[in-house]
């Protein structure tokens, strides 16, 4: 079984979304079925059906999540220091033709939030960067074009 590299923050929301489901939106979802089941035919109900495909969702999600979490992998990234790319770094991007800077944190895949500036280790950039030091040069091919990125920090925590 593959390990899933994770931050223990990452850990903790799927598993707090794993408890919502199970606890909240399961039993809503019952609640609702039992509701719809009320009004008669369920061959032409509406509400019943809508149920049935929200529990269908809700138990694919909880059996997803409970794979995830079983196969987590928790990197402490408070126990990481050095000027290394690697998992758990936040880093500092100099675009070299504009000199923009941009922050990115590698984390997990399922943890990844590309706006809130956690890009998943396998993106092409985080692939590129894991390895580098600071004050090397990345290039990487986007759909734009090639783009080439100085590392001008690397912090860990």
């Amino acid at each position: 079984m593959e390990k899933i590299p994770m931050t223990p923050a990452g850990l903790a929301q799927l598993e707090e979304e794993l408890r919502t489901l199970k606890y909240v939106e399961r039993q809503a979802v019952i609640r609702a079925i039992a509701e719809a089941r009320e009004h008669g035919d369920l061959s032409e109900n509406a509400e019943y059906h809508a149920a049935r495909e929200r529990q269908s969702f809700i138990e694919g999600r909880v059996s997803e999540l409970e794979d995830i979490i079983s196969r987590a992998q928790v990197i402490d990234i408070a126990t990481l220091s050095g000027d290394q790319v690697r998992f758990g770094a936040t880093v500092t991007l100099a675009d070299e033709d504009s000199d923009d800077e941009v922050v990115y944190t590698i984390v997990g895949a399922h943890e990844a939030d590309i706006k809130s500036g956690r890009m998943s280790v396998h993106s092409p950039l985080a692939r590129a960067l894991i390895g580098k030091h600071l004050g090397d040069t990345v290039e990487v091919t986007a759909p734009g074009g090639s783009k080439s990125y100085e590392i001008v920090d690397v912090r860990f925590g």
